[in-house]
């Protein structure tokens, strides 16, 4: 539509001076809401807005002219992604030709190759059936020529013409010329009688089809890498044996009580299948995890040829096996000294004064409250470890352990007291360990003090002091005032000195617990003392029922050391568990053995244990009496409440016996049973007799704990009876017979709801209703039993005189027959004593 308001169109511009128009409207229409004209011009045909549409009068620039509703920057950037797509789709194109050349190249070289290969093996399969004619043809030459020399006939036809005709797949005429199906037939029969194999139809068809593994070039399924190395393997064994078969290795087979079949063919090296087929062809259906005994392994390690060497679980405890050290390799090592004696005489008193006097400086007296034991120099600069053990109960404990700790005594006795029970008690347990001893005679200091009772007092006990002619050093001292305590470390340096101490320190530590407990912030802790070798930090060793690895050593000070020599106390950390005192420490090379053994000694504690009748009682202790002829002597440990009865039971002891058995009284004291005393018995096998006293509750758990009888008596004439018994091996009572009469049967009668009744006449003695019976037929026995009823006329009665008649029935018996005699009789009990 035109625009006739006598504007201008918008877009165009006047020309010269005329003002003539340089274009002409075409027609003019409405784009969206923009009003569009179409002007004409000398150049090209152009679409502009219309004025008061949003354009711009007058302007020509390129950019701001619209077609189609896109800038010519815009058309130009679609033009461009155009053009790039045509180019890309293009090069896909030409990449796509490309590759699918290259795979007809592919299939064709393949089929190049499949068909190259299916030429070779027609053509090598060509040259062996011509090779199987030419073959065939020399053969029949021979037979020809043969048959020829051995029958002397006419020339043969021609072999061309014999091979022929043996080449005919059937009859046919004589003379005629073979076809070409003929010959082929008689080639393919010839070739199956050689073994050679023919192609068929369906093989020459299936030819010409291409395979994965013909195109791969593979033929057919290749050997692995590792069967190629066991062949050759194989083959270089049999080139280096030259032929000749193996020479079986004959081995040493360690045969446990009980192996599982498995583990006996590995320590063989024998298969599985031939353990199990030798167990089944002597009879026994065992599969490779069942276990069997040590006598049918060891027929089964002979049968193939190995020897047997038998082990048994306490094996595992050789690998501590006892180092016998050079004379050389041994150098001095101080004394072990523990001192003993009674509580009220200043045992306590004695050890402050030495620790305040003679131990290292700055040590405060305070390091038994850690270790329970420590060293002291004395002036020569010689050192002494004092093992700090309240009573008696951890040196019992350690000899019962066999445990030799302890290398010198020193006995303490109050000069205002004498000898008490704890004293005697305590010589006692020295001359058990036979270790010497050194008497200290305290509170020598006291208006009251006595020191020849004391020694007077100790000749009762077999102790001979030097003052009264004898071997033992006597040293009087005096806690308090420190009179005499540089004398008594000069007697035990010098008894020391007499008995040479030496060990071999390079060497695996062996190790005594004096002492163990459980700390809550480092778990288990032992103290032990080094009596052989050197213990060092990272050592693995095994102590008792227990093991473990040292992580850290403690000495006497407080202080962390690296290592410990002999007779050095140290607190062991590093155990899995809390060991006994008196157990023995032994250091191993792997954790494995420690481990290994600890199970050990802890399964055989526990069969112990469980054993029935493991506690030490009277009638134990003379069997074990008879079966060693040796034991002589019934071992015993006596408490009463006073002394007097004590002496009394110990004189009584002594008298009881004959040449074979002989009671030992190994100590008799005044006071409650306890722990001490527990340990005595328990390391000499003996049990505890209390006359009217009883054990304490520790002393009840400590026997409990280590199988130790205890009897309470509270009259003097049953102790001595009871253990008259058991020295004379008493254990059932002696049982003889009496008799009393004899009866006659002389009828037999039925009864109901007694059974068969015999009438009895009494011929001798007297028959009673509560004596035992037998029944004589012919003078042998046939029944011997009790009475069910004894009656005179109608009555019960209790006994029947000779020459009166009387019935008797017997217990559960009813075989007696007229003329039967019945023998009465009585048993006593008759207990044997000792003369």
């Amino acid at each position: 539509m035109s625009d006739t308001d006598g504007k201008k169109p918008l877009g165009l511009r006047s020309g010269g001076a005329g003002g003539a128009r340089t274009g002409q409207v075409k027609q003019s229409f409405s784009h969206g809401r923009t009003k569009n004209v179409v002007v004409e011009t000398k150049r090209k045909r152009v679409l502009v807005p219309k004025a008061g549409a949003g354009g711009k009068p007058g302007s020509d620039r390129p950019d701001a002219t619209k077609t189609g509703g896109a800038t010519d920057a815009e058309m130009e950037r679609r033009l461009r992604a155009l053009a790039a797509a045509k180019a890309r789709e293009a090069d896909d194109a030409k990449r796509r030709e490309d590759e699918e050349r290259q795979r007809e190249e592919e299939r064709a070289r393949r089929r190049a190759e499949a068909e190259a290969k299916e030429r070779e093996d027609r053509e090598r399969e060509e040259a062996l059936r011509a090779k199987a004619e030419e073959d065939e043809r020399q053969r029949q030459e021979a037979e020809a020529a043969a048959k020829r020399k051995a029958t002397g006939a006419a020339a043969p036809a021609p072999a061309e013409d014999a091979a022929a005709t043996a080449r005919a797949p059937g009859p046919r005429p004589a003379g005629a010329p073979m076809t070409e199906p003929q010959r082929k037939a008689e080639r393919e029969r010839e070739e199956r009688g050689k073994g050679v194999k023919t192609k068929t139809e369906g093989d020459r068809r299936r030819s010409g089809k291409l395979t994965l593994s013909e195109a791969l070039g593979e033929g057919g399924r290749q050997r692995s890498l590792a069967a190629m190395k066991r062949k050759q393997e194989r083959q270089r064994q049999k080139a280096m044996s030259g032929g000749q078969d193996r020479e079986k290795v004959v081995r040493e087979v360690q045969l446990p009580e009980t192996i599982v079949v498995q583990e006996l063919a590995n320590r063989m090296a024998e298969r599985v299948a031939d353990v199990v087929k030798s167990l089944m062809q002597n009879g026994i259906m065992a599969t490779q995890n069942q276990s069997i005994d040590a006598d049918t392994a060891e027929l089964i390690i002979e049968e193939f040829g190995h020897k047997v060497v038998r082990v048994s679980d306490s094996d595992v405890e050789q690998v501590i096996g006892t180092v016998e050290d050079k004379v050389g390799d041994l150098q001095s090592r101080p004394p072990v000294v523990t001192i003993m004696g009674h509580v009220d005489h200043g045992k306590t008193s004695l050890l402050d004064a030495i620790r305040n006097t003679r131990v290292v400086a700055g040590e405060a007296g305070g390091i038994t409250q850690h270790i329970g034991a420590y060293q002291v120099a004395t002036d020569g600069g010689q050192l002494l470890t004092f093992l700090d053990t309240p009573g008696h109960a951890a040196f019992t404990s350690m000899r019962a352990r066999g445990a030799q700790v302890t290398d010198i005594v020193v006995l303490v006795v109050a000069a205002d007291d004498a000898v008490m029970p704890q004293t005697v008690e305590a010589i006692n347990h020295a001359k058990a360990a036979k270790v010497p001893m050194i008497v200290a005679i305290n509170k020598i200091d006291k208006p009251a003090a006595n020191p020849m009772k004391v020694r007077t007092d100790l000749l009762q006990h077999e102790v001979v002091v030097e003052a009264m002619s004898g071997e033992v050093q006597d040293v009087e001292v005096s806690a308090l005032s420190g009179q005499g305590l540089p004398e008594l470390l000069e007697a035990i340096a010098l008894q020391a000195e007499i008995l040479e101490l030496k060990a071999n320190p390079d060497r695996p530590a062996e190790g005594a617990v004096i002492e163990a407990q459980l700390d809550v912030g480092r778990g288990p802790v032992a103290t032990v003392l080094v009596q052989k070798g050197t213990l060092k930090q990272g050592d693995i060793f095994v102590v008792g029922e227990q093991w473990g690895k040292v992580r850290a050593l403690v000495n006497d000070k407080g202080e962390r050391v690296k290592e410990a020599g002999p007779s050095v106390p140290v607190e062991v950390l590093g155990l899995n568990g809390t060991p006994e005192a008196g157990d023995v420490l032994n250091v191993v090379e792997t954790e494995a053995q420690a481990r290994e053994i600890a199970e050990y000694r802890q399964q055989a504690a526990k069969d112990k244990r469980a054993a029935a009748g493991a506690a030490t009682t009277l009638d134990q202790l003379l069997a074990k009496a008879k079966a060693d002829q040796n034991v002589s002597e019934l071992p015993i440990v006596v408490k009463a409440d006073v002394q007097g009865s004590a002496e009394a039971i110990v004189q009584a002891m002594e008298k009881i016996g004959n040449d074979e058995v002989r009671v030992r009284v190994l100590h008799s004291g005044v006071g409650a049973i306890t722990e001490s005393d527990i340990g005595l018995a328990e390391a000499s096998g003996a049990p505890v007799i209390g006359f009217n006293v009883r054990a304490n509750a520790p002393a009840r758990n400590a026997a409990q704990q280590k199988g130790v009888e205890i009897r309470y008596y509270s009259v003097i004439y049953d102790l001595v009876d009871d253990v008259k018994k058991a020295a004379s091996g008493l254990l059932s009572a002696e049982v003889r017979e009496h008799f009393i009469g004899y009866a006659e049967i002389k009828e037999v009668f039925k009864v109901s709801g007694v059974g068969k009744v015999a009438g009895c006449l009494v011929t001798d003695g007297v028959a009673r209703r509560s004596a035992g019976v037998r029944l004589l037929r012919d003078n042998v026995v046939i029944h011997e039993g009790t009475l069910k009823t004894l009656k005179r006329f109608k009555d019960e009665v209790k006994e029947v005189q000779s020459g009166q008649e009387c019935g008797m029935a017997f217990e559960n018996y009813d075989d007696i027959r007229p003329g039967d005699v019945i023998e009465i009789f009585e048993r006593e009990e008759v207990v044997r004593t000792l003369a």
